[in-house]
């Protein structure tokens, strides 16, 4: 029985992002796979020297401001992500004039990639955030928190429970509507793409200091799938009781 346990809210919003470090899409249903939302970050864009555009530099990411202007999507038909350049013109990723248009664009030699054994998410498969939690970020902040700055896949309606409630999650497991179960693991930790403008989105009062401050410079939860299904909006979820 999925729904065994405590209800902690209901799906508020779905996204993915075809195209990892692009402004994504809002989705109604989606499809929960192992390796997270059918299609999410399955392509990214490479540097010269093999890292992933991103807005951090670490091992495996190279920054390259910017790229949140362009956005992704799918269509609908044969699974291949459309990118849109800041202008709106469309490139299939699989089309070379994708990666040209993107080296022209930077001034640096970029090519997309479809992911292969090296995964293109940050820390994990899924990424979960809280109304409750973004509304108390808001009042941190005074002023509007607008949720696709944070990125996430999932934005959990719960209400006015407590400040960063998805914290006493981890370890646990939630129950998403009638087949979806996914494990809450650690906190998702933040850099500076939160407080960077994207396609669609104004970079509104700074994030990353106040989460500093308050919450270890984390924000949301990362997450797995354990068992496969279908999320859709407005998908009841439940903090299930697993010795049941």
């Amino acid at each position: 029985m999925p729904h065994q346990g405590t209800p902690v809210g209901r799906v508020h919003a779905l996204y993915r992002y075809p195209v990892k470090s692009t402004s994504g899409q809002a989705l109604g249903t989606a499809a929960a796979t192992p390796s997270g939302l059918d299609h999410d970050r399955r392509w990214a864009v490479y540097t010269h020297d093999g890292g992933i555009a991103s807005g951090k530099r670490t091992r495996r990411f190279r920054p390259v401001p910017g790229l949140l202007d362009w956005t992704s999507e799918l269509d609908g038909h044969d699974g291949v992500p459309l990118l849109r350049s800041p202008a709106g013109v469309p490139y299939r990723v699989d089309d070379p004039a994708a990666s040209e248009a993107l080296t022209a664009g930077f001034g640096q030699a970029l090519v997309l990639k479809q992911g292969t054994t090296l995964q293109h998410h940050d820390e994990s498969p899924l990424h979960l955030l809280t109304t409750s939690s973004l509304a108390a970020l808001a009042e941190l902040l005074g002023g509007a928190v607008e949720e696709r700055r944070f990125r996430p896949n999932l934005v959990l309606d719960t209400g006015s429970a407590p400040l960063f409630l998805e914290r006493d999650w981890a370890g646990g497991e939630l129950a998403i509507g009638d087949d979806v179960i996914i494990t809450v693991d650690a906190g998702m930790p933040r850099c500076t793409m939160i407080d960077q403008p994207q396609a669609g989105v104004g970079a509104g009062p700074k994030a990353l200091k106040a989460l500093a401050l308050h919450n270890g410079l984390e924000f949301g939860v990362q997450a797995r799938v354990d068992r496969i299904g279908a999320i859709s909006v407005g998908d009841l979820v439940t903090l299930r009781d697993t010795a049941s």
